[in-house]
C-alpha cells in the first residue's frame, strides 16, 4: 500500500495481497487537497492528477458505478495518468475509456518491479473491461503436484492456484494434458490425486501426522495395492512398497520430465539401469529399459529446430479487427515440446504492443514453466522490468527478446501463422463473423441514416502519379462481404496536367451510374451504399455527379487521417465508435477499394516503363516490338525472358534480342536501386 513499508516488503518478495483495499493515495484525497486550499468548485480529473505523487506505482481507473474498468503500472504516476486526462495518449481506445472514467485510484510501491507485480494482482482481481485478456475469462487445465502432501500426486485440473500445489501449464489441448500424464505415470510411476487407495493413505496421515515416519510399515501391514501398481504405473505407495526418500526421488523426476529437462533424467534413469544391472537385478533393469523407450518415442516425434539445447518460448499473434489469436511454441532442450493456443477479445481496438504486453503478463503469471528467454514481434518498452519479473518467478534469468533473423525468427513466424489458424477456427465454430457483418450492417443503416441495411456497398478510389496513369477501382461488398466478381477497374480519359480527384471521381461515376452501365447485368443491381475514398471535395463531386445523373444513392465519404465519415445533411462529420463492428466494414471496403486502384495503377505504370524501353532499344521499330509482345504476351513473361529466348521470336536477330535482354535487365537494376533508397 502507499506509504507501507510492511507492503513494499511483501511485493519485493513476490507477495503482493490480492485483497488489499485500494487507495489511501486517490482521486478523493486529491480532491480533499483541493478543497482544504480552497477551491470553490468540484475538482476536475486534470486537477485531481496535478495531485498525485511521482512514485511508480499502479492506478486503477473507475466508472460512475465505482467499477475498476482498467488497471496499468507507472514509474511515474502523475505523468501517466496526465497522458490520459489529457488525451496524449495516442491508442485509440483511451477516448472512448476516458468517456466512461468518473474516478481513479492508485496505489504507491517502491520499484517498477513491484508495480508490475502488483499490476498482475490487481487485474486478477478486479478483470477490468479494458485490460487485455483470455477470451471469456475462460479457465484453463493445468497438471499439478501436490507438493504439500508426504507422498505428492499428479492430477488435471482447472482449479485455482493453492500455494502446497506446483502446476504446469496451461494447456489449451485438455486431451494433450491427459495424455501427457498417462505417458508421464510410465516413465515415473507416481500417485494420482484420483486413485481412492491413495486417498486412503492421505486421510491416514491427516488422522495420524506423528505416524509419518512409519506411514510404509503401516502402508505395508494393513494396505493393499491399487490396480496402477500392478501395471507398472503406481509406485505402491497404499501397501509400503516405495520409502519417502525414493517416492521424493520419483517425483522430482516428474518435475524435470514437465519442465522439459529430459536429457537429465534419462542420463539418471540410465544410471539407474546400469547399477541394476551390477547388482544382477534384471527385472528392474528392464523395467527402467521400457520407461527409457517411452521417453525416446516421444523425442521421435517432437521437432528438433536448435542444433543446441535451449530453453525458450515462442509468441506469435494474429488480429482480426477487435479479436486476436496467440499461439506460444514451448521449447525446451531444443524441441518444440507442445504448443499452446488462445483467443483474446475485448470488443475495443487494443495497441499491438498492450496486447502483447497484456498477453505474456498474464500468461507468465499462471504458469511455473518458464523459459530462459520469451521471443515476440514486437519491441515491449517495459521488457527489462517483465524481463526481471520472470527472471524472480523462475529463479534463474528469463529475458524478452524481438529475434530478427535466424531460426527463431522463423519458428516465430510459423507461431503467427498457427495463431491466425487458431483464430480462424474459433470464428468459424462460433459464427464471429457473421454476427459481427450483421452487427457492422446495423450500426451503418442507424449511423448514415439509411432506409434499411446496406447489403451491397460500393466504393470508389482514385490512383494517379501526377496526373499520369491515372486510373480508378469500384470494389462491391454484398451482405458485408467482397464481392470480387463485381470488381470493376476503370482508366481515367480526361487529359490531366496534375493530380484532380476532383474530375476523375466525377468521370468515373459518370460511367459507372450511366443508364446504359445501371442497366447492365454485369454491372450488378444498384448499390444500398456508395463509399468515396476521401473527405468533403470526393463527396461533393459525387454528390454532383449523381444529381447530374438524377440518381438517389445514399453516399459518404470516408477521410483516411481520423477515419470520419463525411456525410451530405451535415457538415460535421460522423465518427463511429472506436473498436465499432461498422468501422471495421467500412474501413475494410476502403482499403481494398484503394489496393485495387494501386496494384491497378502500378501495373500501367510498369508496362508503360518497360514498353518506352523498346522504343529505345536500336534495331527494335513497331513491327518488331508488336511481334515481341504478341509472343510472350505480357511484360512480366518478356522480363523472365533470356536472350536466346528473345532471339526465338519470328524477325528478331540475336543482336537486338541481345540488346533488348540487357536494357531489361538494366531497368530491373534502376527499379532495385529506387526501392534501396
Amino acid at each position: 500500500m502507499a506509504g507501507n513499508r510492511s507492503e513494499s516488503n511483501n511485493l519485493q518478495a513476490g507477495r503482493p495481497g490480492v485483497n488489499m483495499p485500494v487507495a489511501p493515495f486517490s482521486a478523493r484525497a486529491a480532491a480533499a487537497h483541493v478543497r482544504e486550499e480552497g477551491a470553490g468548485h468540484a475538482p476536475s480529473l486534470v486537477e485531481q492528477v496535478g495531485k498525485v505523487p511521482t512514485d511508480p506505482g499502479c492506478y486503477l481507473w473507475k466508472d460512475a458505478e465505482g467499477g475498476v474498468i482498467y488497471v496499468g503500472k507507472a514509474k511515474n504516476l502523475r505523468a501517466r495518468l496526465r497522458q490520459y486526462v489529457t488525451l496524449t495518449d495516442d491508442r485509440a481506445k483511451i477516448p472512448l475509456m476516458m468517456q466512461l472514467v468518473a474516478s481513479f485510484d492508485y496505489i504507491v510501491v517502491g520499484t517498477e518491479h513491484e508495480a508490475l507485480v502488483l499490476e498482475r494482482e490487481l487485474i486478477a482481481q478486479y478483470h477490468p473491461y479494458f485490460n487485455v485478456d483470455y477470451k471469456d475469462d475462460k479457465s484453463y487445465p493445468y497438471i499439478a503436484i501436490t507438493k504439500g502432501d508426504v507422498f505428492p500426486a499428479i492430477k488435471y485440473t482447472r482449479e485455482k492456484h493453492r500455494p502446497d500445489t506446483r502446476y504446469f501449464g496451461p494447456y489449451t489441448d485438455s486431451r494433450a494434458a491427459r495424455e501427457t500424464i498417462d505417458t508421464l505415470r510410465k516413465v515415473c510411476p507416481v500417485c494420482t490425486a484420483s486413485c481412492a487407495e491413495w486417498k486412503r493413505v492421505r486421510r491416514l496421515l491427516e488422522k495420524r501426522p506423528d505416524e509419518a515416519d512409519i506411514i510404509e510399515l503401516i502402508c505395508a501391514s494393513q494396505g493393499r495395492p491399487c490396480f496402477d501398481y500392478h501395471v507398472g504405473r503406481g509406485p505402491g505407495v497404499c501397501a509400503g512398497m516405495i520409502g519417502r526418500d525414493e517416492y521424493a526421488k520419483n517425483v522430482k523426476r516428474v518435475e524435470r520430465f514437465l519442465s522439459g529437462q529430459r536429457r537429465e533424467l534419462v542420463d539418471e534413469l540410465k544410471s539407474d539401469m546400469a547399477a541394476a544391472a551390477a547388482d544382477l537385478d534384471f527385472e528392474r533393469a528392464g523395467r527402467i529399459k521400457r520407461r527409457l523407450s517411452v521417453i525416446d518415442g516421444l523425442d521421435d516425434r517432437q521437432q528438433v529446430v536448435f542444433p543446441t539445447s535451449v530453453d525458450l518460448d515462442l509468441v506469435g499473434f494474429y488480429r482480426e479487427e477487435t479479436i486476436a489469436g496467440a499461439c506460444v511454441f514451448v521449447v525446451r532442450e531444443g524441441r518444440v515440446q507442445r504448443t499452446c493456443e488462445f483467443i483474446l477479445d475485448k470488443g475495443f481496438d487494443v495497441d499491438e504492443v498492450e496486447l502483447v504486453s497484456g498477453f505474456v503478463k498474464r500468461y507468465y503469471d499462471e504458469t511455473a514453466d518458464i523459459p530462459a528467454e520469451v521471443n515476440v514481434a514486437v519491441d515491449i518498452p517495459d521488457a527489462e522490468v517483465m524481463g526481471e519479473w520472470l527472471t524472480a518467478k523462475r529463479g534463474r534469468v528469463c529475458r524478452l527478446h524481438r529475434p530478427q533473423r535466424g531460426e527463431k525468427r522463423r519458428l516465430l513466424e510459423m507461431a503467427q501463422k498457427n495463431a491466425r489458424h487458431a483464430l480462424m477456427r474459433y470464428m468459424m465454430r462460433t459464427g464471429y463473423s457473421d454476427d459481427r457483418t450483421n452487427q457492422a450492417l446495423l450500426q451503418l443503416e442507424s449511423a448514415l441514416a439509411l432506409d434499411a441495411p446496406p447489403m451491397r456497398i460500393e466504393c470508389f478510389d482514385i490512383s494517379t502519379l501526377h496526373g499520369a496513369f491515372t486510373v480508378a477501382s469500384m470494389v462491391v461488398f454484398t451482405n458485408g462481404k467482397p464481392d470480387k466478381s463485381q470488381y470493376r477497374r476503370f482508366k481515367i480519359r480526361a487529359e490531366l496536367d496534375e493530380a484532380n480527384d476532383f474530375v476523375s471521381m466525377s468521370e468515373v461515376l459518370g460511367r459507372r451510374y450511366a443508364p446504359e452501365r445501371m442497366a447492365d447485368e454485369r454491372f450488378g443491381s444498384r448499390p444500398d451504399l456508395l463509399v468515396v475514398d476521401g473527405g468533403r471535395p470526393q463527396l461533393t463531386a459525387a454528390i454532383r455527379q449523381l444529381e447530374e445523373l438524377g440518381l438517389d444513392i445514399p453516399v459518404c465519404g470516408l477521410a483516411k487521417a481520423d477515419e470520419e465519415v463525411f456525410v451530405p445533411w451535415d457538415d460535421t462529420p460522423i465518427v463511429l465508435p472506436s473498436g465499432s463492428a461498422s468501422l471495421y466494414l467500412i474501413k475494410q471496403v476502403r482499403d481494398e477499394s484503394h489496393r485495387f486502384a494501386i496494384t491497378f495503377h502500378r501495373e500501367l505504370r510498369g508496362k508503360a516503363m518497360t514498353v518506352s524501353i523498346l522504343d529505345e532499344v536500336a534495331g527494335v521499330g513497331p513491327t518488331r516490338k508488336k511481334a515481341i509482345m504478341r509472343h510472350f504476351g505480357s511484360m512480366k513473361r518478356l522480363r523472365e525472358a533470356s536472350a536466346e529466348e528473345i532471339a526465338s521470336v519470328k524477325g528478331v536477330p540475336a543482336d537486338v534480342a541481345r540488346a533488348v535482354y540487357d536494357s531489361l535487365r538494366a531497368l530491373d537494376a534502376e527499379r532495385v536501386e529506387r526501392q534501396g533508397e
